[in-house]
């Protein structure tokens, strides 16, 4: 149900607890999410963005239990995106000639989903609409933060930001306030969806920040499109983003692989120790691939300053699993990150080109030419991949 977020701004969007897949099955939600909707009742009465089509119907209802929707003068989408815009078919058949605010892009998006022509009013950065009591809203384009059509918007005299996906994160909670929520899980769900969302855009992230800071607008709160409210030092977050716009990495090396008879991991975990004996401090993670939830290894890979990746040979290539990710990682263009590659096999042993191959596509610096070894390691092997281990820690 609808609450208070600041003065006479209200929340009236749906928590999704049960939600553990979005964007197809594409990212994970263990925690859930929020499709967060605002409503600002001034002498004109503005809202911005909806939820997610099928709370559509249930969201209307609610909806028309803390406003009349005909007293609705601006429905504001700052981003076309399913689960933003889903209800808008079902609010506009209420309210069919209130005007619909968005970019150029905006309006693309939303007769490209739904193939209606409301009464759109295109903006851009810099243009305002006036909700009286002293209260405007300033919309700032932000263009592939992350789609075409994203756009913010500024309300003065309460200084909200509302971001939509910017700064948001998937996480359900009782608690819709960053002072409030588990500041562990909500950081962590924080650089997940960076990680795997914003991370091909950290230049156009950089860039529009500082743009927007250099607005020299107050901040009070941001308002995300999903996940908690930014109302406790909501600086915190915009800081957090530049750290990770900037080809972010800790002092951390990720091993990834997937086997077919313990060879490849006894190879992964041999290479572990020894970059551990070459490097005390470092942070070394393993993760078998074909166990390991996609979207919270690549969180991993975003925190490394170097990845190791393995896989058996399968029919002159690689299993399922690395290639899938491999995929992911060349989509995400990371930065600054060195990789290598290594893999047990019986009889044709490709599985290693193929790995450096798409690493070296993806831009990843490659320090050597990998590990490949027949068959099960045996002691003299596995020395070798723990001198190996040492090799590539050393050449970081």
């Amino acid at each position: 149900m609808a609450f208070t977020v600041k003065n006479n701004i209200q929340w009236v969007g749906k928590i999704d607890w049960e939600l553990r897949k979005f964007h197809g099955d594409e990212y994970s939600t263990h925690r859930g999410s929020s499709y967060n909707s605002y409503l600002i009742r001034e002498e004109k009465t503005a809202l911005i963005d909806t939820v997610w089509g099928p709370y559509a119907k249930e969201y209307v209802e609610n909806l028309k239990k803390t406003v009349d929707l005909k007293k609705i003068d601006y429905v504001i989408v700052c981003h076309g995106e399913n689960d933003h815009s889903g209800a808008l078919p079902e609010l506009m058949r209420h309210i069919p000639d209130t005007p619909v605010y968005c970019t150029k892009n905006g309006v693309k998006t939303l007769k490209g989903l739904y193939h209606r022509d409301w009464n759109f009013q295109t903006v851009k950065t810099g243009d305002t609409l006036d909700l009286g009591n002293n209260r405007v809203l300033t919309f700032v384009e932000a263009p592939m933060l992350h789609w075409p059509d994203s756009m913010f918007a500024y309300l003065s005299a309460d200084e909200v930001l509302f971001s939509n996906d910017a700064f948001g994160q998937h996480y359900a909670s009782e608690f819709m306030f960053n002072d409030k929520a588990d500041q562990t899980e909500l950081f962590q769900e924080c650089i997940k969806y960076y990680a795997n969302i914003l991370t091909p855009f950290s230049p156009l992230v950089s860039k529009k920040i500082k743009e927007v800071l250099g607005f020299n607008l107050p901040l009070d709160m941001i308002c995300t499109s999903h996940g908690i409210i930014w109302r406790n030092n909501p600086a915190q977050i915009v800081e957090k983003y530049l750290e990770w716009a900037d080809n972010y990495q800790e002092d951390q090396i990720t091993i990834l692989y997937d086997t077919m008879w313990d060879s490849t991991r006894v190879m992964a975990e041999q290479i572990a120790a020894g970059i551990r004996e070459a490097d005390a401090g470092v942070c070394v993670k393993l993760f078998n691939l074909a166990k390991t939830d996609k979207n919270d290894a690549i969180t991993e890979i975003f925190k490394s300053k170097a990845i190791l990746v393995g896989s058996s040979t399968i029919n002159n290539g690689i299993l399922v699993s690395v290639a899938a990710l491999l995929e992911e990682i060349h989509g995400l263009k990371f930065k600054n990150k060195a990789a290598g590659a290594f893999g047990s096999y019986g009889w044709s042993g490709e599985a290693v080109k193929i790995i450096l191959d798409r690493l070296e596509k993806s831009k990843f610096r490659i320090p050597d030419k990998g590990l490949r070894m027949t068959w099960s390691p045996d002691e003299k092997k596995m020395a070798a991949c723990r001198d190996y281990g040492r090799s590539f820690a050393n050449r970081l």
